[in-house]
């Protein structure tokens, strides 16, 4: 909801352009506050108020910089994830490549993000703004990243050439985040090894025709 601050204007008002910015470090700051708010409260429960108290900013500052609660939480998100899983890697063999997604800051095996989409679960079921920004910012991209590997893959052999690599990708995704939800742990890189060999793998080679 956006504040009566942010609607109306009078002719002693600043001009817009000299509004203090968030940028930077201080960007990044309240962005922090905002993930540990939200794994605090949950996503119902998060206010300006309450991120603006642990981030020691003003509220009216955070209004400024994001009109409503999903645009600061998204860009919350976007922090915790970084863009490091997003990258196409290269090491030249789907193992290799799904591995290195998997592991890189922003990946499967980062702890933070469980607890920050547990907290968002019920909330993305309800609220269609949120559901459709994360799916939109967040999920798409990765799924496009993902997607970019098996395709690589496809090219080189190791899948085959009728498969369908949008569930391909999907499958360790899946299995690991269904496993952090009933344990309420990342899933260790060990883990995320064994689920590439045992069941990513073998998905993959059962696409591929054999004479």
């Amino acid at each position: 909801m956006t504040p009566p601050s942010a609607t109306t204007s009078s002719a002693t008002e600043e001009p817009v352009r000299s509004r203090p910015r968030v940028e930077g470090e201080r960007e990044r700051e309240i962005l922090e506050a905002t993930l540990e708010t939200l794994v605090e409260l949950g996503y119902d429960k998060l206010s300006f108020d309450a991120v603006a108290g642990a981030a020691k900013a003003s509220k009216a500052t955070l209004y400024r910089r994001w009109p409503a609660k999903v645009d600061l939480v998204v860009d919350a998100l976007e922090l915790m994830l970084g863009v490091e899983a997003d990258r196409f890697p290269d090491t030249g063999t789907l193992r290799g490549d799904l591995i290195s997604q998997a592991c890189a800051k922003g990946g499967l095996a980062d702890d933070q993000p469980v607890k920050v989409f547990g907290s968002l679960m019920n909330a993305m079921h309800r609220d269609r703004e949120l559901h459709d920004a994360i799916m939109t910012r967040l999920i798409a991209p990765k799924m496009v990243a993902a997607v970019h590997v098996f395709r690589a893959a496809q090219q080189r052999g190791e899948v085959g050439l009728g498969a369908d690599l949008d569930l391909l990708a999907r499958l360790l995704p899946a299995i690991s985040i269904h496993e952090a939800m009933l344990t309420g742990s990342h899933p260790s890189q060990d883990r995320l090894v064994t689920l590439v060999d045992s069941v990513v793998l073998p998905a993959c080679a059962a696409t591929v025709q054999r004479d």
